[in-house]
């Protein structure tokens, strides 16, 4: 064989190669696009929240049950990511933190997204009935259906108070994870919603300063675009308070331990001095608002990790709860496990709230 048909051969070889390539990337690349169409970041959060929610509960699923339960509530909050998008796509193309999304792009079409999101939503609301219980599965549709339709398509263009209601749909993975466990809804799976509804005020409405231009622009009535940044920041004061008193809760019930309750008021007070500092900031100064929104991401994931560390730890009485005439053991997962697979929380993205 003379020098020419080697390399032939191999120009043969490399045009095969490149082929495949041009066939293959196109698939990649909008497999990472309907990845991206839910909101894979923020799911971290609804997934985490919920396994806290099954990490409290007074009854364990078995090993299989559990790990099709949390791919169900991941699939639902991609569902409902995806069906926001599907709805705000006008929004999201005027506005510079949202328009290098998928659909204002034009590598999803809106119809897909819609498809897209439904298909995934029924998945995800089958899938947990059937590993768990109809209760779980009702209150994880519930929970879609509020922040597509309550929140998305209602509440977000006609309100100031659209992040205030519409945050239910955020806190409600923990009841959703306890009812997955138990089969109903408990105080200890409320108290975790009311930290997480009391939460998203403020932690929304400091990044909302800073965007201010862009959500007016889109015409979205946040709170300092309709009411100003002397009026949000004396709210994002106010449901700072509420929020670190309902911090203490679980200490206070008996469902976190003390080095939980240390942590909440230390964190705690740290909060409220940042959302202090900011209510007495200048107009000019988004420092203030910056250091609080990261904060805030920091902040509610120590609570609910120290929460998860605390009662995985042994410091909780061991528990036992006969559900459907069948005992359920109080084992517990590995904590520290849980945790390292949370760590990505820290880095929420801004662009995907």
């Amino acid at each position: 064989m003379n020098v020419k048909s080697i390399a032939g051969g191999r120009r043969e070889s490399l045009g095969g190669f490149e082929l495949l390539s041009r066939y293959a990337h196109p698939f990649a690349v909008r497999t990472s696009d309907f990845v991206a169409l839910t909101k894979p970041r923020v799911m971290v959060l609804a997934v985490f929240t919920a396994l806290v929610g099954l990490s409290i509960a007074p009854a364990r699923l078995d090993p299989v049950a559990t790990l099709a339960a949390v791919l169900a509530i991941a699939a639902g909050a991609g569902a409902a990511g995806a069906l926001n998008m599907w709805y705000d796509a006008d929004i999201d193309a005027v506005m510079i933190r949202t328009a290098m999304r998928p659909i204002p792009q034009g590598k999803i079409s809106r119809f897909g997204a819609l498809v897209f999101g439904l298909l995934l939503g029924c998945f995800s609301v089958v899938v947990l009935a059937s590993a768990t219980n109809l209760t779980a599965a009702v209150l994880l549709a519930g929970t879609i259906l509020f922040y597509v339709v309550v929140y998305t398509a209602w509440l977000k263009r006609t309100t100031r108070q659209n992040i205030v209601i519409g945050g239910a749909a955020g806190a409600l993975p923990p009841v959703i994870g306890w009812a997955a466990a138990t089969g109903d809804v408990g105080l200890e799976s409320f108290v975790l919603f009311l930290i997480i509804f009391l939460w998203t005020p403020p932690h929304f409405w400091t990044l909302a300063l800073s965007r201010t231009d862009d959500y007016a622009r889109a015409g979205v009535p946040m709170l300092p675009v309709v009411a100003g940044r002397a009026a949000t920041t004396r709210q994002i004061l106010i449901y700072s308070v509420l929020l670190v008193l309902a911090s203490v809760l679980p200490w206070v019930l008996g469902f976190g331990g003390t080095v939980y309750g240390a942590i909440a008021v230390t964190c705690g007070s740290l909060f409220l001095l940042l959302a202090h500092r900011l209510n007495r900031s200048r107009s000019a100064d988004r420092r203030a608002a910056q250091r609080l929104f990261q904060f805030s991401i920091l902040y509610l994931f120590v609570l609910f990790v120290v929460l998860l560390i605390d009662h995985g730890s042994g410091s909780f009485l061991p528990m036992r709860s006969s559900l459907g005439g069948r005992t359920v053991g109080s084992t517990h997962a590995d904590p520290l496990g849980a945790v390292r697979s949370a760590c990505s929380f820290i880095n929420l993205s801004t662009g995907e709230a």
